[in-house]
């Protein structure tokens, strides 16, 4: 049962109204999460400020999602993974690469040296070793994009814990994995 309250788009304040109108309109609906982030439109407007700037770096959306499945797994949280599983297909990413995300690999010896860095910023807490930041610049990525990564993974852990904190109700397929909520 969800922990944190949702908003009704059609009688929320005009504020959250006028984001979550946002929402529906860039993905045709609007999940539970930013319906339950909506409560304090702040805390919805910095969501899409964040993930819009994002959208707009050099890290294309199949990666920047691909990414997102494997702090879910690292995370444990549920809600994430289901979503991102989705949004992933949407974003092009194969249903081979949606799987193996869930582990930090990749079919794309590319990809996967982000997953692998990624998952490493999660389980280091920021402070990752030398050859985890050799690696991810011997796969040529350069520091702006190694920037994006480290955002990717605040963005993505910001939302892991607001849906494991507030138990979010599942709005997309459920995906099995190791995952508590």
């Amino acid at each position: 049962m969800p922990r944190l309250n949702t908003v009704d788009p059609a009688t929320a304040e005009p504020q959250a109204r006028a984001l979550l109108n946002r929402v529906e309109r860039a993905l045709g609906s609007t999940p539970n999460m930013m319906r339950a982030m909506a409560e304090s439109p702040a805390v919805l407007d910095a969501y899409l400020s964040f993930s819009g700037a994002l959208a707009k770096g050099k890290l294309s959306g199949a990666l920047q999602e691909q990414i997102a499945l494997a702090i879910a797994v690292e995370n444990e949280c549920g809600y994430c993974l289901a979503a991102h599983t989705v949004l992933g297909e949407r974003a092009g990413v194969s249903a081979a690469d949606l799987e193996a995300g869930r582990s930090a690999t990749a079919s794309d010896p590319k990809a996967q040296a982000v997953l692998r860095f990624a998952k490493a910023v999660v389980a280091a807490r920021g402070f990752v070793s030398d050859a985890d930041l050799a690696e991810v610049r011997a796969a040529g990525y350069d520091d702006g994009e190694i920037g994006e990564i480290i955002a990717a993974v605040a963005l993505n852990t910001f939302t892991n814990y607001f849906n494991s904190v507030g138990q979010t109700e599942l709005d997309f397929p459920a995906v099995d994995g190791p995952t508590r909520a």
